[in-house]
């Protein structure tokens, strides 16, 4: 992708950055930051090199302060997005489906919020695997106070992450967090000065990425189906992706690897 487009996506060393690229506007979403997401997913989907995804936001204010306003007002930019699906539940499950691609990538993404994260950003930033904030990000819902409920997935995925209680407080008051708050919700693992919150996601991101990403790949699968399968479901689970993972290594075996190479170490 070109570095003026609305969504960047930038490949070095196996990781990649998405980044959402409309600083003028607090990287607000518009139909081409929609469409762009689209192609970052599918890209990083396409290009087995990659071993983790760095989501963030360019400037020094915002990750993305939410829906672009103006483009929703107009009524015709998310239409343009899908101009051949039917409006309503079409249109709008085909919206959900972009950020969902992110929750579905093989490889783990750590989205960096290091500003305002607002509406549909933070609908966003649930479909990654950690969150990881600046002491001075800002999350909230305001949906219902424009009368609307938030429809990009955060009904559903905000109770599984932060618990039903303090998702339902978020949801039904629109209200804001700072991030020593989202913090203590669990809503993100770790809160980070401005100036390390890349350092950190990069660090974060090349530990991961130094393991066998078809290790990773089963790990991820199995501790999502953790958050809509039932306990005794999602053990038997885990064990059918332990054995088809492609290793064939169960914990019995690595463990006695391990011992062997404890007894005859290199020389």
């Amino acid at each position: 992708m070109k570095n003026q487009d609305a969504v960047r996506l930038d490949i070095e060393n196996t990781i990649a950055t998405v980044l959402l690229n409309r600083p003028e506007v607090l990287n607000a979403f518009n139909r081409d930051v929609f469409l762009g997401l689209q192609r970052a997913a599918q890209a990083i989907k396409e290009n087995p090199e990659v071993r983790g995804v760095i989501l963030t936001g360019a400037g020094d204010k915002a990750f993305s302060a939410g829906l672009d306003l103006k483009m929703a007002a107009s009524g015709s930019g998310l239409v343009d997005i899908f101009p051949r699906y039917r409006h309503g539940y079409d249109l709008l499950y085909g919206l959900k489906a972009i950020f969902t691609a992110y929750d579905d990538l093989a490889v783990p993404v750590i989205a960096a919020i290091n500003g305002y994260c607002l509406g549909a950003a933070m609908e966003l930033i649930l479909c990654c695997d950690m969150r990881l904030a600046c002491d001075s990000a800002v999350f909230a819902l305001p949906e219902i106070q424009l009368g609307v409920i938030p429809d990009l997935g955060s009904t559903q995925r905000l109770p599984r992450i932060g618990g039903p209680g303090i998702a339902k407080e978020l949801i039904l008051t629109g209200r804001s967090i700072v991030a020593a708050e989202a913090l203590r919700v669990r809503l993100v693992e770790h809160v980070y000065p401005r100036d390390q919150l890349m350092v950190e996601a990069s660090k974060l991101a090349r530990e991961i990425a130094k393991i066998d990403p078809l290790l990773i790949q089963s790990a991820k699968r199995a501790a999502t189906l953790a958050l809509s399968t039932p306990l005794d479901v999602g053990l038997r689970m885990e064990t059918d992706i332990c054995l088809g993972s492609g290793s064939g290594v169960t914990i019995g075996d690595a463990a006695r690897q391990f011992a062997t190479k404890e007894a005859h170490p290199p020389a």
